[in-house]
């Protein structure tokens, strides 16, 4: 398609925006959650809105993990490397220098036509040119290991920096989708040594206002990475008001973005509140309210029985729907669920803060509405915990245990893109 027809004139401005995780299709398992499924939802839009847009992400080897099962049926993380025929290679490297060891960078390239999404450029470390710790840096999403993970966040803001520029790319915006980006700002600021200048070319989105969700290390570790580029710690302090040992990669970004914004309205307001000694005079953390691409998501024939405001065909579609996800429930747990019962699904990234187990809280509360046999309802669980995680991993198995015991209620693995839309569409209430 000539560049002329590809873009809507109404987006002039070329943008290029950074996330450690996208969401785009089941088959391209890049992601872990919520922050993946936010990124795809806007490289389908920027697509199908034909906004000038270039996704950058990390080709994780292993992806997040394989989520199976053991014999008592509780989860086991499982790592089997992927492999994507589809990606084209441009036949471009660029160096990243970590540890002050060079590292080289392989540009591989996702086509837009391919998922109907903008265009993504893709960094992997994991080529034969490169060492065996080198290699590890790109293999698994968000490691544990915390210089392999600040070394992630290297290559995605300079690698994908560098990627653009020999890519031909003339970007005038970076979007960082949370902070794990934030070496960009750096590396713009070696160029400009100015932060308005830098500040003129960097936006930022927040997500949790949670210490757990704001990443912070100690700056003498960045710095000795290479997180910093070539800045002394003097100019770093300096240019974004850190006057402590640890370094937050969250006030780095409101820092140095011109514009940062929240999630919803109410996270804007407890976001301003959070960083209120971060943000300069007049400064505020704008909302801008998460949304999900429609036309993924959404069932057609729902949808059309909805316009139609055709009852029956509500009825019998919705029905259909939780019959293709209580398949699923029987498949992995060998019960048989009525679609004619209220179901309830909580399904996300499983972790403790997200409340997963929120509706046993009160648990003889929990035990009657389970038991009532005159208002039936049937509850399903799917998340994915990280895998060290052991105090999600623990509650995501206890809930596992607990259904042995109640007939009603079912845990999922493999929550990713493909159970998450089934699990949508065959809900009768989604636990916000």
């Amino acid at each position: 398609m000539p560049e002329s027809e590809r873009f809507n004139p109404l987006y002039q401005q070329e943008v290029a925006y950074f996330s450690m995780e996208f969401a785009i299709h089941q088959a391209f398992k890049i992601y872990s959650g919520g922050l993946g499924f936010l990124a795809g939802s806007h490289m389908r839009s920027a697509y199908e809105l034909k906004q000038n847009v270039t996704g950058v992400g990390i080709l994780w080897s292993y992806g997040y993990y394989d989520q199976l099962r053991n014999e008592d049926r509780t989860m086991r993380a499982a790592h089997i490397r992927k492999h994507y025929y589809f990606l084209d290679d441009p036949h471009v490297t660029v160096t990243v220098m970590i540890s002050g060891k060079p590292v080289l960078v392989k540009v591989l390239l996702l086509r837009s036509e391919l998922f109907q999404s903008a265009p993504m450029v893709m960094l992997t470390t994991d080529i034969a040119e490169n060492d065996h710790l080198s290699r590890t840096i790109t293999q698994q999403l968000y490691d544990s290991n915390t210089e392999t993970r600040i070394a992630q966040e290297i290559v995605l803001g300079v690698g994908g920096l560098k990627a653009l520029e020999a890519l031909g790319k003339e970007v005038e915006i970076c979007h960082m989708n949370e902070g794990h980006a934030v070496p960009l700002a750096f590396r713009l600021y070696e160029k400009y040594r100015d932060v308005e200048e830098v500040r003129k070319r960097v936006v930022f989105t927040t997500h949790t206002p949670e210490t757990a969700g704001n990443e912070a290390h100690n700056i003498y570790l960045l710095q000795k990475l290479g997180f910093f580029g070539e800045l002394d710690l003097e100019t770093v302090r300096e240019i974004t008001g850190t006057g402590s040992d640890m370094f937050s990669l969250t006030v780095a970004a409101l820092k140095l973005s011109k514009i940062s914004n929240a999630v919803s309205k109410i996270h804007a307001e407890v976001a301003n509140g959070m960083w209120r000694d971060v943000l300069g005079t007049g400064e505020k953390i704008i909302p801008i309210t998460n949304a999900q691409n429609k036309r993924y998501w959404q069932d057609r024939g729902l949808k059309r029985a909805l316009v139609e405001n055709a009852d029956y065909e509500i009825v019998f579609r919705k029905k259909h729907l939780k019959r293709m996800l209580f398949n699923v429930v029987a498949d992995q747990t060998g019960k048989m669920f009525d679609p004619d019962v209220l179901t309830i699904v909580w399904a996300r990234r499983f972790a403790e803060y997200k409340r997963p187990g929120l509706l046993k809280y009160d648990y003889e509360r929990f035990l009657k509405m389970v038991g009532n046999k005159d208002m039936p309802v049937q509850i399903i669980w799917a998340g994915k915990p990280y895998p060290t995680d052991g105090t999600a991993v623990g509650i995501f198995n206890e809930l596992i245990h607990l259904s042995h015991d109640i007939e009603n209620i079912a845990v999922l693995t493999g929550y990713e893109l493909e159970l998450s839309g089934i699990l949508k569409r065959g809900s009768d209430i989604w636990l916000n």
